[in-house]
């Protein structure tokens, strides 16, 4: 990895892979991956379809590269790509889940904390599985609103931005989210999801 390449902009970065340069392109991964991966990680509620819907998402944007404006910052220009994922991928689950009529079974690939006791670390992966769990099974609109804001940590503009809706829109559906993630904890629900 040439050192040089750190030290691009996306759009630089953007611009060198569609010329060829294979380098390019996996600096662009190392820089958004994580990012990518928790948002398909909050839709998702499980680390594996986590990671397929990450690979995905980056195939599909290399394969549309040519179509990034570079003037448009690319973690939003990805993002945009995570969430379509995201919801192709939950429309697939709802075909297989309606010819199985089998619930799927939420598995946290939560790497515990090495400080904490094998009992706390239990109950911690349980904890975690049963927030994502939660996550997982918010509607579509509330789930992307929450995973952009919360968990991204992306501004109510940029989340506008991203979804393509008013950011009073992106105001009402995180208050919507949060109560609802709310109430499914206190209720138990998680783990019936």
């Amino acid at each position: 990895m040439s050192h040089s390449l750190t030290e691009r902009s996306d759009a630089e970065l953007a611009a060198l892979a569609l010329a060829g340069q294979q380098s390019a392109y996996g600096e662009l991964m190392r820089r958004h991956r994580d990012g990518v991966f928790r948002l398909a990680r909050g839709h998702a509620g499980d680390a594996t379809e986590a990671l397929d819907i990450t690979q995905e998402t980056f195939i599909s944007a290399f394969a549309a590269l040519a179509r990034y404006d570079g003037a448009r910052p690319f973690r939003l220009w990805i993002a945009r790509i995570a969430i379509n994922k995201c919801h192709d991928w939950a429309r697939r689950r709802a075909v297989r889940r309606f010819f199985t009529f089998a619930r799927p079974i939420e598995e946290a690939g939560v790497v515990a904390d090495a400080a904490l006791t094998p009992e706390e670390a239990v109950q911690s992966q349980a904890e975690l599985a049963r927030i994502h769990a939660a996550i997982a099974a918010l509607p579509g609109n509330l789930k992307d609103v929450l995973v952009l804001r919360g968990i991204e940590g992306i501004s109510q503009a940029e989340a506008a931005q991203i979804l393509g809706v008013s950011e009073k829109a992106v105001e009402t559906r995180l208050y919507r989210a949060r109560n609802k993630l709310a109430e499914q904890l206190r209720d138990g629900a998680a783990g019936r999801v």
